[in-house]
């Protein structure tokens, strides 16, 4: 009987040492699975900031574009305008200064910083304005309006304007999306360590920064 009682008592022993083993070993394989799990989340969610990080890139690519072609066009129009004996001088000057003044301000897409943003789009508005005080000053010469180049050189301007618009709405969306990303729970927790920092938007526009307006006088050749 004694015999029994010790085999029984024995088997009770390694019957509770296998269910601890076999509790040890399911806690850490579930603690591994938890770690795996947070691993690839984590993963997922980078890739998903590099993603949005490359699309606002790639639009501020557009926006650049659209920017150096007015920038192109500006130049021609300068031109022609200057070719133009009569045309008063103080205002060809202030185009050309803030011409020069808008090439000056570069931005690195790696650094689209809020402040980099605003600075970019204080010399554009700039630019913007002088163009426009000279299409206002145009108005006075009907032989310069009724230049083909002159009117030509116009068109494209208006058009280019409607394609800078676009890409500043579009940069905006990407720029919008990216910051919510890496606001958001739990990408705020380690975004930063990343390198995944906020990024500027274009402001709405008033005053001085508000894009030249194109009189519709101005294609009027009669």
């Amino acid at each position: 009987m004694v015999f029994d009682l010790r085999i029984a008592w024995k088997a009770l022993i390694s019957t509770h040492n296998l269910i601890n083993m076999n509790t040890k070993l399911l806690v850490r394989l579930g603690i591994v699975a938890v770690i795996a799990i947070l691993i690839f989340a984590l993963i997922g969610s980078y890739n998903g900031m590099v993603r949005q990080d490359q699309a606002v890139k790639g639009a501020w690519a557009q926006v650049e574009t659209q920017y150096q072609r007015r920038n192109d066009l500006i130049g021609n129009l300068v031109n022609t305008v200057a070719g133009y004996a009569k045309f008063e001088k103080s205002t060809l000057t202030e185009v050309i200064q803030a011409r020069a003044n808008a090439t000056k301000m570069t931005v690195n897409a790696e650094d689209l910083s809020p402040e980099k943003i605003e600075q970019f789009q204080r010399s554009q508005g700039q630019l913007g304005a002088a163009l426009g005080r000279l299409m206002t000053v145009v108005e006075n010469y009907p032989d310069l309006k009724a230049s083909q180049q002159f009117t030509d050189l116009q068109r494209e301007m208006t058009g280019t304007e409607n394609r800078i618009a676009t890409a500043r709405r579009d940069f905006n969306e990407a720029t919008q999306d990216y910051n919510s990303r890496i606001r958001t729970f739990p990408a705020v927790l380690y975004s930063g360590l990343f390198g995944f920092k906020e990024k500027g938007y274009f402001a709405a526009e008033q005053g001085a920064s508000a894009a030249p307006k194109v009189s519709k006088d101005a294609f009027d050749t009669n």
